[in-house]
């Protein structure tokens, strides 16, 4: 029997951080296999068109960027391009029987939160408030991509004890009673703590805290930016990059059990032909912590719950509002955020947690191809056509295990009601239809996550979100397991989820002994 491929490094998954990882490994010269058992590279970091015979070429799953260090752009010379929204956010209300909203960003802001709350305090405390978060953000950031500071160290590299106590030791919704009055405003700035985050503002365990930090700190200025081309335009390049430094690709080639001694791993690998096996010193896996306990025989830990509903819509034009003081082209070039008031959003979780859909669902919406219309054939742009992305809060797995299909049916429903609500005109009548003269709209549960990309319990971050700093049990790079030789590049590591390439980078970094 002739002897098994052998390899410097073997990467279990080609997500995009896999790919991170491929790229920085074979650019140091390391001999590098790469396996993924789907048919393309990067996981859940893709573009596809859902539609049939639509020319619209969606970020499917994941769909917004600000994670991605430039280090890593710039070290594995991506041909990769980010732009800024024009508007951050706007969110519809009625107040006194009339239709209005908050629009942030640009020249408007300041108007905007005048002619919503009738004073300037607000608007004063958002400055205050996110001037603190950007701080935090330019001295943390740079942090992601070195060796886990400690706890302390951390402390003393942001330097400001209230911010500290903020972000890190007390629950986010002290801070936004505290400085905030406005129930809108209120809501507005605590969706960032649950964004693919199932907690109360007030959770004792600081869940909510540390979504809101990896919110806030992207690219050392909390920006969240709209991938050109679309979110697939980055794993492609990353692809590119990890092939043309040496990396070997093989898609529908699945690993199905590592055996390791701690300094030289077997790897079972599946493939369309037949199963063998390959060697490599170093194994990287970019899949969750309970996929690596399955590849090494050991018992899975309890996976977390994923809690959102992921909603792709591809539109004729976009709908009129009611709110005729902004354009619809303003309000959905940032994010639009629908039932996310700051009594919705702690009644919706309760909702949630006692077992009902919520009420009112809460969700946020942006625009791609208005900021970036290359994901559109020429003639749909030509003829005005937008797409739409829809992201669902406090919908946890359990509420859709008793009948996933219908639950789905029955919180679309009830999450596009909430949009019309805002709407001069169903946001129905304004959808395309594609060649079966079927509606352009898809929406994925948790479930549907669990079983299209092996996300456990439909987590998008694999896991709950740790702080980025380190622990007795984390590590150098916080990508360590229990064997030498074997590491976790996924978004379950320490200072992964999100669209960032970080546990990519650091694992890559551990296998270098860097």
């Amino acid at each position: 029997m002739p002897a098994p491929d052998s390899y410097d490094a073997v990467i279990v998954g080609g997500g995009h951080n896999g790919l991170v990882a491929a790229a920085y490994l074979a650019r140091a010269g390391q001999s590098v296999l790469v396996l993924e058992r789907l048919a393309t590279t990067g996981g859940a970091a893709v573009s596809a068109r859902p539609f049939d015979g639509v020319d619209a070429r969606l970020s499917r799953y994941s769909y917004l960027v600000s994670l991605l260090p430039q280090k890593i752009v710039r070290d594995l010379g991506l041909d990769f391009a980010v732009r800024k929204r024009t508007v951050s956010s706007y969110t519809p209300t009625v107040r006194g029987g009339r239709a209005t909203g908050l629009l942030v960003g640009g020249d408007r802001t300041r108007e905007s939160f005048a002619a919503l709350t009738g004073s300037d305090r607000e608007y004063e405390a958002w400055q205050r408030f996110y001037g603190m978060t950007r701080r935090v953000a330019e001295r943390a950031f740079p942090t992601l991509t070195e060796p886990l500071p400690t706890r302390d160290a951390l402390c003393e590299r942001i330097g400001d004890t209230t911010a500290w106590r903020t972000l890190f030791e007390e629950p986010i919704g002290v801070a936004v009673e505290k400085n905030f009055h406005d129930d809108l405003v209120r809501g507005v700035v605590l969706t960032d703590a649950l964004i693919g985050t199932f907690a109360d503002a007030h959770d004792p365990s600081l869940l909510q805290n540390r979504c809101f930090l990896y919110h806030v700190i992207g690219g050392g200025t909390g920006d969240w930016d709209v991938p050109v081309g679309g979110m697939g335009a980055l794993t492609d390049a990353l692809a590119r990059a990890a092939r043309e430094a040496g990396a070997q690709i093989r898609v529908r080639h699945e690993a199905t059990r590592i055996e390791t001694d701690g300094t030289r791993a077997e790897i079972t690998v599946r493939s369309p032909e037949a199963e063998h096996v390959v060697t490599a010193r170093k194994v990287l896996v970019n899949a969750s912590p309970q996929a690596l306990a399955v590849l090494l025989g050991d018992e899975p830990p309890t996976p977390a719950e994923g809690a959102q509903l992921k909603v792709n819509m591809l539109l004729t034009r976009l709908p009129r509002l009611r709110d005729r003081s902004v354009d619809p082209r303003e309000a959905f070039a940032g994010t639009f955020h629908i039932a996310e008031g700051y009594g919705q959003l702690a009644d919706a979780y309760r909702d949630a947690a006692a077992g009902r859909l919520p009420a009112a669902p809460p969700s946020e919406i942006y625009c791609h191809s208005l900021t970036d219309p290359s994901i559109l054939g020429p003639d749909l742009a030509a003829r005005g056509y937008q797409t739409l992305t829809l992201f669902g809060l406090h919908t946890p797995a359990r509420l859709f295990a008793a009948d996933n299909a219908a639950t789905r049916t029955e919180l679309l429903t009830a999450t596009l009601a909430e949009l019309d609500a805002h709407l001069d005109e169903p946001i129905t009548d304004c959808l395309a239809r594609d060649e079966n003269g079927e509606l352009c709209i898809e929406a994925r549960t948790p479930l549907d996550l669990e079983q299209d990309l092996r996300l456990p319990g439909g987590h998008i971050f694999h896991r709950d979100l740790a702080f980025p700093y380190a622990t007795e049990s984390t590590g150098r790079w916080g990508v360590e397991t229990a064997h030498a030789n074997v590491l976790l590049c996924g978004a379950g590591a320490v200072r992964g989820g999100g669209v960032s390439g970080v546990p990519g980078h650091n694992a890559a970094m551990a296998a270098l002994g860097r």
